[in-house]
């Protein structure tokens, strides 16, 4: 499980990015994403997927715990 920070960007979204692969997107659909829960499952701009814990409450930036659930990398 890699280490991302996540951020805001200058839209306004949430960039995730993971330094060991150099990989920087966007957050496009999370699962929780409100005022009292945020993360599980989320969706990059590339298509990938990664599990954040769920959290109570989301402080920017932040670094995390994040497991990839695409099928490639099963």
């Amino acid at each position: 499980m890699p280490s991302v920070m996540l951020r805001k960007n200058q839209d306004g979204k949430i960039s995730f990015y993971v330094a060991k692969k150099d990989l920087e997107e966007t957050i496009v659909e999370m699962e929780f994403n409100g005022p009292e829960q945020w993360g599980g499952d989320v969706s990059l701009t590339d298509g990938s997927r990664y599990h954040i814990p769920p959290m109570s409450e989301l402080k920017l930036p932040i670094t995390v715990r994040a497991k990839r659930i695409d099928a490639a990398d099963d």
